[in-house]
């Protein structure tokens, strides 16, 4: 077939196709040649871009947490298994006392310039207010505020563990636990009108009877050992914190008795080993004891 037939059938002279071809070919080297120049340019600059210095993250700033905050954790974690006559392990009660050690007045808003630490000139007996912090069926948490002269009156915590961290002041704290084996020629010195009215006593062992000043590291009382009956004297005005674990229930059996205690005589001991005992006899609740609550002013806890 000629040239002339090719062109009738193409629709175009064979020349100007052959053109068109070449010139075809030429754009297609021409756009091969600019993506080889683009590729050469786009790997030259992420040579450059791996060259520079990663920019630096900045971490977000730590939560603080607040000391009660880290004492209302360790107390969920060591009374998680809370109950009467249960005591935590002595990992967990040296957790829980390092945590407590730790604990200044500013931790729970306190100064001693509050009101409730002053002296009344109109009562007998200077009120003690408690600042209520936290309360659950496994522990409580909460501060006795006492003014000079203020006493708790000898009491009681049955099957519980306690922890009291002296925050400022000076208090004269004296304690007893029981004596479990009563020796026959003991005897107890009560008056008769108290023995009528109450006439069962118990001998219990003095466990402590010493003034104590903050700073000092928190005391520790058990179900059945550590002086858990007790009783506090502020010789100044004085805060303490208390931590119960579990807290006090009168449907659980876990009620406040207060008592008496009068002194202990025995045949056969010495006579420098009577102070170390005495009757304990129990009563009724004090009339002349005020308790009142305020408000706890101090950082709020998350129960997570």
């Amino acid at each position: 077939m000629g040239r002339a037939a090719l062109a009738d059938i193409k629709g175009k002279d064979f020349s100007e196709l052959a053109k068109e071809t070449k010139t075809n070919t030429e754009d297609t080297n021409k756009v091969s040649n600019t993506n080889k120049n683009r590729s050469t340019t786009t790997s030259d600059s992420s040579r450059k871009k791996s060259r520079r210095r990663p920019k630096k993250t900045t971490m977000p700033a730590a939560v603080m947490v607040s000391p009660v905050q880290r004492l209302f954790d360790t107390c969920k974690d060591v009374f998680a298994l809370a109950g009467t006559g249960i005591v935590p392990t002595p990992d967990k009660i040296e957790q829980l006392r390092a945590v407590l050690d730790q604990i200044q007045p500013a931790d729970v808003g306190l100064t001693p310039q509050m009101p409730f630490f002053s002296l009344p000139v109109t009562r007998r007996a200077p009120p003690i207010t408690y600042l209520h912090i936290h309360e659950c069926e496994k522990f409580s948490m909460g501060i006795f505020c006492l003014p000079p002269s203020g006493v708790l009156p000898l009491h009681n915590h049955p099957g519980m563990t306690v922890f009291s961290k002296l925050l400022f002041g000076t208090m004269h704290i004296k304690s007893y636990d029981w004596v479990v084996d009563v020796p026959s020629n003991a005897s107890a010195v009560v008056p008769p009108s108290q023995t009528v009215q109450h006439p069962e006593v118990r001998l219990a062992k003095v466990k402590v009877d010493s003034d104590f000043t903050a700073p000092c590291n928190a005391s520790i009382l058990y179900p059945a050992d550590g002086g858990n009956m007790h009783c506090f004297t502020a010789v100044t005005a004085c805060a303490v914190l208390d931590v119960l674990g579990p807290p006090y229930s009168d449907p659980e059996g876990r009620h406040c008795t207060y008592y008496f205690d009068y002194p202990f005589t025995k045949l056969s001991v010495a006579e420098e080993e009577k102070d170390k005992y005495a009757w304990l006899q129990e009563r009724e609740k004090p009339e002349d004891l005020a308790v009142v609550g305020a408000p706890y002013t101090g950082p709020e806890i998350v129960e997570n």
